[in-house]
């Protein structure tokens, strides 16, 4: 039971601050269907990963960034995208600029939230604490820009809307391929030395840090258009 606790506790978390942003709320159909549509996207990821599961690399460093953006990154973010597109993008409750990131980040929580039990209870609490600290918190920092761009894709006509499409999926590839990579080095048995190990961690820190104000600040410039756009006169 506590495993089960833990393992849902930090998406649902996640789900909740985020909906509280909301100024004009969702309504909770469509907060489901973001949710178990992010479920969904982990059969996507699979049937999308299956041929290439058994491609093993020698060298420490080339596997760690092919499993960690063809194995991890591209496969997850694109099945991810694609949902939003399928579900959300042309829903008539997607009417603010913000509710492309309360939508992202509900697809990315309902495949977190399923991949976290999957990880907690095979490997235990430890795994549970480590994983809501990086792992949960980091789908909700992927969908941040894909939530962000494609909503400007949406209300912002013109020449530059199918580049903010490209970059709503380029982005959370570039930022989850980057975070595991750096993740999966570190780890790699014998591929590291302490010095090196160090400087990866140092890495990881950055980039972490580099990823919650690259997102905080696109969640507030979202927040601020609706809240102008509420205000404007008629």
């Amino acid at each position: 039971m506590y495993l089960l606790i833990a393992s849902i506790a930090p998406a649902v978390i996640i789900m909740y601050l985020i909906f509280r942003h909301d100024t004009v709320k969702e309504p909770l159909t469509m907060l489901a269907k973001a949710f178990f549509g992010g479920v969904l996207s982990i059969a996507i990821t699979l049937i999308i990963t299956y041929p290439i599961l058994g491609i093993e690399l020698n060298s420490g460093a080339m596997k760690s960034f092919f499993d960690a953006f063809f194995k991890a990154g591209i496969p997850e973010e694109f099945s991810k995208w694609l949902i939003f597109y399928w579900l959300i993008r042309k829903a008539k409750d997607f009417d603010q600029y913000y509710d492309g990131i309360l939508y992202a980040i509900f697809i990315s929580m309902g495949f977190a939230l399923v991949e976290n039990i999957l990880y907690v209870f095979e490997n235990g609490m430890g795994t549970a604490i480590v994983r809501s600290i990086i792992s949960v918190p980091g789908h909700m920092l992927f969908a941040i820009p894909m939530g962000y761009f494609l909503s400007i894709s949406r209300f912002e006509s013109g020449t530059s809307a199918r580049f903010h499409v490209f970059l709503s999926l380029a982005i959370p590839i570039l930022l989850h391929g980057t975070f595991d990579f750096i993740l999966m080095y570190s780890g790699a048995k014998g591929a590291v030395n302490s010095g090196l190990a160090v400087l990866l961690l140092l890495a990881f820190v950055i980039f972490d840090i580099f990823m919650w104000r690259y997102g905080l600040r696109k969640i507030k410039e979202h927040i601020i258009k609706d809240k102008n756009n509420l205000n404007a006169p008629v």
